[in-house]
């Protein structure tokens, strides 16, 4: 979770592990900052992915659009602020909790350390 970032983003080794070919890949030559200090990062391209939170009774999916990287990964992937825009989601970064609604109420997703 990062509400502070204005992008979603998902790391190389993550794509490959999911079996996705980066062909599937759309090309970008959008520069980003502020992932690693003082540097501008360019991604390899952006990839429409769906995600989905909740559980097989109660969950809600939606499409994200990804800028991949390929530095060293620490994470899986990062949600920013399209993502909560998106599923209409709010982050608590005191408990590290995401709340979003569903048809079937609450969606509360827990972070694992």
């Amino acid at each position: 979770m990062d509400g502070g970032n204005g992008l979603n983003i998902m790391y190389a080794k993550t794509i490959d592990e999911m079996g996705v070919d980066r062909t599937c890949l759309h090309p970008t030559r959008a520069p980003f900052h502020g992932i690693m200090p003082g540097k501008q990062a360019m991604p390899l391209g952006q990839i429409d992915l769906p995600v989905t939170f909740g559980d097989q009774f109660n969950c809600r999916t939606k499409p994200l659009t990804f800028e991949v990287v390929g530095f060293p990964e620490t994470f899986h992937a990062i949600l920013g602020l399209p993502c909560y825009a998106k599923f209409m989601a709010v982050p608590n970064y005191t408990y590290l909790k995401l709340k979003l609604s569903s048809p079937s109420g609450v969606i509360t997703v827990r972070t694992s350390f």
